[in-house]
């Protein structure tokens, strides 16, 4: 069974998680702030883009996080059912960090003082848009090559066995026509 894919994926699955998981720190912080009307505070400040900026890091942190558990499930299982588990949820929150990405790349634009929090969580986004699409990259080359997934593993079987066992012998009860 080939580990290539296996062995790559899995470091960078644990550093997608931890990314994620600081996202929804200081997204939760920022969003906490900028509802409570803190935005002239020092810390924070922020422009036009910024609610629309913390709404999608907070999504694309929590469907980040709960999609790396469906990949390390694959990453433990590492077979093709668990690929197509671990490939789409891993899509769905790439998509979501792509477009927290652009709205980062849209808040840094405007400029504006923004507190460090603020660019912290702005660079934590732009660092997972790519680093979750080199993961989704990594996984989906199994589909390609089975130096990279998992393969066709013969000594797993789902559904109905290959051949029909037939008669086992012995006396059969006589059918009802």
């Amino acid at each position: 069974m080939a580990t290539m894919g296996r062995n790559t994926a899995a470091p960078l699955l644990f550093l997608n998680l931890i990314l994620y998981i600081l996202v929804v720190g200081f997204g939760s912080w920022c969003l906490n702030r900028f509802i409570n009307g803190q935005t002239n505070n020092p810390g924070f400040g922020g422009n036009g883009a910024t609610m629309f900026f913390l709404v999608f890091s907070i999504l694309a942190g929590v469907v980040g996080v709960v999609s790396k558990f469906s990949g390390g499930n694959h990453i433990r299982a590492w077979r093709n059912d668990s690929l197509a588990a671990a490939g789409s949820s891993s899509l769905v929150a790439w998509a979501i960090t792509a477009l927290a990405f652009g709205l980062a790349c849209k808040e840094i634009n405007i400029g504006g003082h923004r507190g460090w929090r603020l660019r912290v969580l702005e660079g934590l986004i732009i660092i997972l848009a790519f680093t979750q699409l080199l993961y989704l990259l990594l996984i989906h080359a199994g589909v390609f090559s089975s130096r990279y997934g998992p393969g066709n593993d013969p000594d797993y079987v789902s559904g109905a066995p290959a051949v029909d066992p037939g008669h086992k012998g012995g006396v059969a009860a006589p059918t009802r026509v």
